[in-house]
């Protein structure tokens, strides 16, 4: 783990995975809180790491720290929960030494809506002498020069959002930006990741720069082509150009199989223009298309499968007069809302 001023969420972290792991790594970054005073409560093996804009570089200091076969990452704020630790402590017990790599299930859960928002998968469990290294400078991932073999598992890890402090909500944007006057060149991931956060920072015209300097280039999967095309349609609607989020959902259909987000947006085009039987069609496409195996490692936002279609249904059937179907689609979207409303056990 790699910590900074987290005091507030790592005790529940280290209580959710107690007596999984055979050794605990903390490699703090700075912090001017009780965060080393508890890390200290659960392991020996607590280090600091001089801070120098680039997580990456943090989280592949703590790998060499480690020194059992394999490496499980975890963020402070992150958790196992109680049904997924009984999997975890299964895959523990019966993992092959010729499994290389562990994926699992990422939950990203709001605090505040007592909701999942967002889900993906991710390479969780390593092979220490594998030598994966972190790259990029935020939401770092996992690589290797090599081949090697992964067990995509179904346990999942939960990610807790709470609220930010106007410091940490500002973080990671202000990481790129400093790279960005220090001359430094952003790769392809990095330019990818610097548009989220533009956009989550509502500088929408930097993030369309970005974002479009990313779609359809070679080295972005199909997966998150489509979601870039999704976050471009959006920051455009934000700039008044509603044309171009047309032009992109277009492009999508023309790219892959309907994805949900784009059904819906082309649900909501047909309901702007009166034309509800074709919006019907459109929403029912957004919860009724299955997705490919391989989109479970872009991020999914629960809402364009789930509730969003069937409450926009609702207002469809209301339009025409069917209030049957429009209250069946009311309880289908209460029905799931209720669902995602998942209260994670601390």
């Amino acid at each position: 783990m790699i910590v900074k001023n987290e005091e507030h969420t790592l005790e529940n972290c280290l209580t959710s995975i107690k007596g999984i792991p055979d050794e605990i790594i903390i490699v703090d970054t700075g912090s001017t809180d009780r965060t080393k005073e508890i890390a200290r409560k659960w392991t020996p093996h607590v280090y600091d790491f001089e801070w120098i804009d680039d997580f990456s570089a943090a989280r592949n200091a703590s790998f060499q720290y480690a020194t059992k076969d394999y490496i499980l990452w975890l963020d402070a704020d992150d958790i196992v929960e109680h049904d997924q630790v009984t999997k975890l402590k299964q895959l523990k017990d019966s993992l092959s030494e010729n499994i290389d790599a562990i994926s699992m299930k990422y939950l990203m859960y709001d605090n505040a809506q007592k909701i999942v928002i967002s889900y993906t998968t991710r390479l969780r469990l390593v092979k220490r002498n594998k030598g994966f290294k972190w790259k990029g400078l935020v939401h770092e991932d996992l690589s290797i020069n090599d081949s090697y073999t992964c067990l995509n598992s179904e346990i999942s890890i939960t990610h807790t959002k709470t609220s930010p402090t106007p410091s940490n909500n500002r973080r990671n944007i202000e990481i790129y930006e400093r790279q960005l006057k220090k001359g430094y060149k952003f790769n392809i991931s990095d330019m990818y990741h610097y548009a989220r956060e533009c956009k989550v920072h509502k500088k929408y015209e930097t993030a369309i720069q970005y974002f479009e300097k990313c779609k359809n280039h070679p080295e972005i999967s199909l997966e998150n082509n489509m979601f870039i095309h999704h976050q471009l349609a959006t920051c455009y609607v934000m700039v008044k150009q509603p044309e171009k989020e047309l032009e992109l959902t277009l492009q999508s259909l023309a790219l892959d199989v309907p994805y949900p987000a784009f059904s819906c947006r082309m649900g909501e085009h047909f309901l702007r223009t009166g034309h509800i039987e074709a919006a019907i069609f459109w929403y029912k496409a957004a919860y009724t298309q299955s997705l490919p195996e391989r989109y479970a490692w872009s991020v999914a936002d629960q809402a364009y499968h789930t509730w969003l279609p069937h409450q926009q249904l609702a207002l469809c059937y209301q339009a025409l007069g069917d209030q049957k179907e429009a209250q069946f689609h009311e309880k289908q979207a209460k029905h799931y809302q209720n669902d995602q409303k998942k209260k994670v056990d601390l």
